[in-house]
């Protein structure tokens, strides 16, 4: 770009908002501790200014398509679109009387990331780069072994993991507590002692059931990891585990937080030895830079939460980050919907170094299969 068309991306304003949302089945009946689905739902929001378009999505219902462009779009025609702090607080502004956590803070997520997404690609870097990268690469952690699958179907899905070179793996526990012992043993044998082992129970547990259960996990099969061994909103239950677990396993939990004083509090709490985020859900990029200046500050690991595409690209970007959670679901549709998807190599995903902003593109054919009426 030459110096005149530089200067003129800095008065770039934002243009127009769109919003579409996505139904995608799951490849098989998916269920952990306290929930089972068999579709996802993405939507997928895309910001417009002096010829670009930025890219941004979230895990969440439908109808957030519709909040976006009733509501949110209208509010940031003609604002900076070098600006997206500035956009996300006339957001939050906007939503006052119609409330935040939940669909709204999705709503407000997707966008944002469109609008970091945007403001990379019309200054022509890559978005980690725009945001202070720290690391080429991140490490990620397989997560899926749902409990509803058969023993056949989370050897496959593990055995994979670890043949991609990945070093740590998840499962879910919590449907059936009288099992999990032993489909967390048998994890352990699918996929040998040098790869690590965690366990998710989605707050499925009472305290005491958490307690015994840590106990067995770490003896018998090693975990290293135990989520929501107990309810997110339980902040005692969860120091009470953290403090009584073997003192080989972190707790770990955050996915629901919708705003910076969920994560404050949770840490004040001290509930847990890795926090966790959702880009999607926490109200975007802004909030999740805040988030890990809150760890970084602690100091606590930082670990986040799904949506792979996205988070590779932030991740970069995180002082406190630990890794990704490569979530099968949306590892899946990501790959579906979108080019420009990060390698996946070595158990790491790579962004790729020389495409503005996320480098993603609908892939519109295959989007059309799946787009709500």
């Amino acid at each position: 770009m030459s110096r005149n068309g530089r200067a003129g991306q800095l008065d770039a304003r934002i243009e127009q908002i769109t919003a579409r949302a996505f139904t995608v089945p799951t490849d098989a009946p998916e269920a952990d501790g306290t929930f089972s689905w068999d579709s996802t739902t993405i939507v997928v929001v895309e910001a417009t200014s002096a010829g670009c378009k930025g890219l941004g999505y979230s895990y969440t219902a439908g109808s957030a398509a519709a909040l976006i462009e009733e509501l949110l779009s209208e509010s940031l025609k003609g604002c900076s679109a070098l600006s997206p702090p500035a956009a996300w607080e006339a957001m939050r502004q906007t939503v006052r009387n119609v409330g935040y956590p939940g669909l709204v803070a999705g709503a407000i997520s997707a966008v944002d990331i469109a609008l970091w997404d945007l403001k990379a690609r019309l200054l022509e870097v890559p978005l980690s780069i725009l945001l202070g990268q720290v690391r080429d690469h991140v490490p990620v952690y397989g997560s899926g072994g749902f409990t509803s699958y058969s023993a056949a179907q989370m050897e496959r899905q593990l055995d994979g993991w670890v043949k991609d070179g990945i070093t740590m793996v998840k499962i879910k526990v919590g449907s059936e507590p009288d099992r999990d012992p032993e489909r967390v043993r048998h994890a352990r044998s699918v996929i040998g002692n040098d790869v690590s082992l965690f366990v998710d129970a989605n707050g499925a547990y009472s305290r005491k059931q958490a307690l015994e259960l840590a106990e067995r996990f770490a003896t018998d099969a090693g975990v290293c990891w135990f989520e929501e061994p107990v309810s997110s909103d339980d902040l005692e239950g969860l120091r009470l585990l953290r403090d009584r677990v073997p003192s080989g396993i972190n707790i770990a939990a955050g996915e629901y937080g919708y705003g910076l004083f969920y994560f404050r509090r949770m840490l004040d709490a001290g509930a847990v030895d890795v926090l966790q985020a959702d880009v999607t859900r926490c109200g975007g990029i802004t909030e999740l830079l805040r988030v890990d200046a809150l760890c970084e500050a602690r100091p606590i690991r930082f670990s986040a939460h799904t949506s792979p595409a996205v988070h590779a690209h932030v991740g970069a970007a995180l002082v406190a980050l630990e890794h990704v959670e490569y979530f099968h679901d949306h590892a899946r549709i990501e790959g579906l919907l979108f080019d420009g998807v990060p390698a996946l190599r070595g158990g790491e995903l790579w962004p790729a170094p020389d495409q503005p902003g996320m480098g993603l593109t609908v892939r519109e054919d295959e989007a059309a299969r799946f787009k709500q009426r």
